[in-house]
């Protein structure tokens, strides 16, 4: 996290640890869910990708199509092993020409080196601007008026992207109106500053719960390699393109696409659990032979009622025909969640 910034969030309330905010004061970050609120996003890295080939270099790296992004229009994304094992996902943006990666922080580093190893000839800089532009988010559902009288246009599309003054603003998707907003720190401070009678200001865990229950996924330290993308529903999010050529772990990719059956899919579940789940965690089922190995854990985030709501990559049959459970037949009951899409995309994705 920038110092600059770290010293203006404690200033105005925060408490913040391993650069991640965990609370302005009484104020909780799940409790508001459905009121307009902003946070920090510095548990994010972001990548800068710069030089007149990183365009190619990216889309022969990636698995959705680069010729679709540009500066009004952004992507989710993903890095895969050759074995079509998913070692990152990212929202990928152009601003001010350049390419720019975000992805959890703690996988960073060694998604940007991997990366840079296939670089050879190509005119292409990989930086960590983590520091060096600050990122906000805002939500609910006066976000996108009040959002407006600040700054002006604003994107009228999810994954749509506008640059504006030194600020690049995206739309995500959400129950509520939701916004990303990337810019230098005098910038971003000066628009916390304007929004702050607005909006209340909440912990980083609340975005977290933002993304779980828009079904967007996450690859964290203890998933790396556990996933193909279409595990995790990128297919039907618009995270990974079947008409772009060819990137590593493709071919294993589009032969489940086309030829093989999905054994296993992302849902979205509530376990009443006193411990967070944890990014790569275990699932039971009894549905499973020997019980173990039914699924594992994405993500999880705090939930308002209690427990954690969370993302996780199930047997199709474990799920649909048997309980699901935390680690071991002794652990916590998934409950079921509705998801903000259908499986029956899957046809025409």
């Amino acid at each position: 996290m920038n110092s600059d910034w770290q010293a203006f969030l404690e200033q105005a309330g925060a408490t913040i640890e391993d650069g991640t905010v965990v609370h302005f004061g009484e104020r909780e970050a799940v409790a508001a869910f459905d009121s307009d609120i902003m946070t920090d996003l510095s548990h994010f890295g972001l990548v800068q990708a710069c030089g007149e080939d990183s365009r190619d270099f990216l889309q022969g790296q990636t698995s959705n199509d680069l010729r679709l992004v540009d500066a009004s229009h952004g992507q989710l994304n993903s890095y895969c092993s050759p074995k079509g094992r998913m070692l990152a996902t990212f929202r990928l943006f152009e601003r001010d020409s350049d390419f720019y990666l975000q992805m959890p922080s703690e996988i960073l580093e060694p998604t940007m080196k991997r990366l840079g190893m296939f670089i050879l000839m190509s005119r292409v800089v990989l930086r960590d601007v983590s520091d060096e532009l600050v990122k906000i988010g805002l939500a609910g559902p006066n976000a996108e008026k009040l959002l407006a009288t600040k700054i002006g246009e604003i994107p009228s599309d999810v994954d749509g992207s506008l640059t504006k003054n030194g600020l690049t603003v995206i739309r995500l998707s959400g129950h509520h109106p939701r916004f990303e907003i990337v810019g230098e720190l005098e910038k971003i401070q000066s628009l916390w500053e304007a929004l702050s009678s607005n909006f209340t200001a909440v912990a980083s865990d609340a975005w977290s719960l933002f993304d779980i229950r828009a079904g967007i996924p996450h690859i964290f330290q203890g998933s790396v390699e556990t996933f193909v993308p279409q595990m995790v529903n990128l297919h039907l999010i618009n995270g990974v393109s079947f008409k772009k050529g060819c990137y590593p772990g493709q071919e294993i990719v589009a032969r489940m696409q086309y030829l093989g059956k999905l054994k296993r899919r992302m849902y979205l579940a509530h376990a009443d659990s006193s411990n967070r789940p944890a990014p790569g965690e275990q699932l039971f089922s009894r549905e499973k032979e020997g019980g173990q190995g039914a699924g594992n854990v994405v993500y999880s985030a705090p939930a308002p009622e209690g427990g954690y709501d969370l993302l996780v990559v199930v047997d199709i049959d474990s799920w649909e025909n048997g309980t699901v459970h935390l680690d071991s037949e002794n652990g916590s009951i998934l409950s079921p969640m509705e998801l903000p899409y259908t499986f029956e995309q899957e046809e025409s994705a």
